[in-house]
């Protein structure tokens, strides 16, 4: 077992990609097999396991994920209450609930268990900077 946390500085909303950082960690750590948790630790930014090849991918994600859920200030948002953090606040916590903070990827030959063309990203759903935490851990 091995833990390991990494901070990611985010420029907005958007998704930012951290394989790399991922199987850095699992081949420091020598496991053939087991599993890597990946666990946020914020309430306004999610994870997600999505296509790395073609960045056009990332940019129609974060659109759907924009007119899916706008700020609060849009009129279309009236029922929103929290505000007191800002027009992105809400929308962004209800971006995570309908995504998620925890993800779960098998390791197999001391590797990544991800598919050709899939990456690990923190989405990030507030509009201005932040420095987020994730937890990586380990279980071989």
């Amino acid at each position: 077992m091995a833990q390991k946390i990494i901070s990611i500085s985010t420029r907005g909303q958007g998704l930012y990609e951290f394989t790399a950082e991922a199987a850095s960690f699992v081949r420091a750590n020598g496991a053939a097999e087991g599993l890597l948790t990946v666990f946020v630790r914020h309430t306004s930014c999610s994870l997600l396991i999505q296509e790395n090849a073609d960045p056009d991918v990332r940019t129609d994600l974060d659109v759907f994920f924009r007119r899916l859920v706008p700020p609060s200030s849009d009129p279309s948002m009236h029922w929103i209450v929290h505000t007191t953090e800002g027009a992105d606040d809400m929308p962004a916590h209800i971006k995570a609930a309908l995504t998620q903070v925890s993800i779960g990827i098998p390791i197999i030959g001391g590797r990544l268990a991800l598919g050709t063309w899939q990456g690990i990203y923190l989405f990030e759903h507030r509009d201005r900077p932040h420095r987020r935490e994730i937890v990586l851990h380990l279980s071989a």
